[in-house]
């Protein structure tokens, strides 16, 4: 166990191992988006599209806003409230896709 850091080159930091945490949670939410869309284009399904918005966002968009306002030299505060509008779009996307017509 104690080669794996060093096939990795650095060893695993806890920014690192958090980092891959937040990467594989956009993923696996871009793949159940995806599932949804896939929903909406098979059934003609508005609900459907909205959901894989807000499961887009929810995932993959707040690992994005965060990525780029971090690489902007954004400071926490920037980032945090980056993150909380992506969330909340996200958050109504899903809403209208319970709730909407």
């Amino acid at each position: 166990m104690t080669g794996l850091p060093l096939l990795l080159g650095d060893p695993l930091t806890p920014a690192a191992v958090a980092l891959a945490s937040r990467a594989l949670t956009a993923a696996v939410g871009l793949f159940v988006a995806a599932l949804a869309y896939r929903g909406f284009r098979r059934n003609d399904a508005p609900k459907m599209r909205s959901l894989a918005i807000g499961i887009g966002l929810l995932t993959a968009g707040v690992f994005l806003a965060v990525a780029l306002a971090s690489l902007a030299g954004a400071g926490d505060g920037v980032v945090l409230l980056a993150r909380g509008l992506v969330t909340v779009a996200g958050l109504a996307a899903v809403l209208h896709a319970l709730l909407g017509a």
